[in-house]
């Protein structure tokens, strides 16, 4: 399982990766194995401020549609459009290629709630 020592994740299985007042977010290799399959994400919250534990999207696997959780409070400032037609990136890059959503933080001390790799590791049993 690959968990990347480099980002904060949350017991939702989304990562985020902090870069100054911006983060990029997605959902773990943990996540996209148990999902299976991903055919489509559906991401329409592009411009809006959204508070930390609020819905930004959904991903719809195979079998199952999951809700997307927002990490942290912040204003979306960007989608991965690639998403539309490639869905699949999630299951194939989930950390890089597959990202969800970029979005600018409102409330950086939230971040402190947020698992460290070794803490996610534990959660998943991994």
């Amino acid at each position: 399982m690959n968990i990347p020592a480099d980002l904060k994740y949350t017991k939702d299985h989304e990562w985020i990766k902090v870069d100054g007042d911006e983060a990029t977010i997605g959902v773990t290799d943990y996540a996209q194995s148990e999902l299976g399959d991903i055919v489509y994400v559906e991401i329409d919250t592009e411009g809006e401020v959204l508070d930390k534990e609020e819905v930004f999207g959904t991903v719809e696997a195979v079998k199952t549609v999951s809700d997307l959780f927002m990490p942290i409070s912040g204003e979306v400032i960007a989608v991965n459009a690639a998403l539309v037609d490639t869905p699949d990136l999630v299951n194939s890059d989930p950390y890089f290629e597959g990202w969800m959503v970029k979005v600018k933080l409102s409330n950086a001390s939230e971040l402190d709630d947020l698992l460290s790799a070794d803490d996610y590791n534990g959660e998943i049993g991994a």
